[in-house]
């Protein structure tokens, strides 16, 4: 399995999973470039954009650097994201929504809009969507980051409808709780709306899971890297959990 000379893209690339991707295809000898609203410290050899996955006007920007620095793309990573407010519907504003929905799914549309008929024209290429296993069930205060999760599926099915007969391949990864400083953050809100420890709803996520754990950015990365290589050639109109089997959410 390798991306040897591979041009790789990846959306919100400057830190936990996407900085994991960029560095991971990085060792297996792709180009990389990425966009982050901070692209924090640019590793040699990649090409890191300060850009919003919301704003049409800054990624069209970055997409004609990569096309300049790159000549087009092979795999694009469409990973950014935000885990939005942690409330009952009734107390949601309707801002809260609308940039929940835009950070997950009006990011992933604005890049594979760009990418699709670039790998469509060499009639190769793989996608790879960032959804959630809260894509794959309701979870109670989280509406707004549910519903731009299963949008991420619906779009993902779409396109893989779509793109196949050109040879592009569209999957989406779906991971369970991952480590790190973003679910550091979910765990407060979620604690705070619920009434509970931060502990105890670390405690809860794990014991929703089969095998009682919680994953790691490097797990993500060992599928994607699988998906989107010519191993998984035969793979597309997939979600993929990465999550340690989810039985039941918090």
């Amino acid at each position: 399995m390798t991306h040897e000379g591979a041009r790789v893209v990846i959306t919100a690339g400057g830190a936990g999973i996407g900085a994991c991707l960029a560095r991971r295809f990085a060792e297996q000898g792709a180009r990389v470039a990425y966009c982050d609203v901070d692209p924090g410290e640019v590793p040699e050899g990649m090409l890191g954009v300060a850009a919003d996955v919301t704003d049409e006007a800054q990624m069209a920007a970055f997409f004609a650097r990569v096309e300049e620095a790159m000549g087009g793309v092979d795999v694009l990573c469409a990973n950014a994201g935000i885990g939005g407010p942690a409330a009952g519907i009734a107390d949601m504003s309707l801002g809260d929504w609308r940039a929940t929905l835009a950070a997950n799914l009006d990011g992933a549309f604005l890049a594979t809009r760009w990418a699709a008929p670039l790998m469509a024209a060499q009639g190769a290429g793989s996608i790879m969507l960032t959804s959630s296993t809260s894509g794959l069930w309701g979870v109670p205060s989280r509406a707004p980051y549910v519903v731009a999760k299963w949008g991420v599926i619906g779009l993902m099915k779409t396109l893989a409808m779509e793109l196949g007969p050109a040879g592009v391949r569209v999957n989406a990864v779906a991971p369970g709780a991952v480590e790190g400083p973003r679910m550091e953050r979910v765990l407060a809100k979620e604690a705070a709306a619920k009434g509970c420890t931060v502990e105890d709803m670390r405690a809860l996520y794990a014991e929703g899971t089969s095998l009682r754990t919680w994953v790691t950015a490097e797990d993500i990365a060992d599928m994607v890297l699988f998906v989107t290589s010519d191993a998984g050639k035969r793979i597309s109109g997939q979600t993929l959990a990465v999550d340690g089997h989810t039985e039941r959410m918090t």
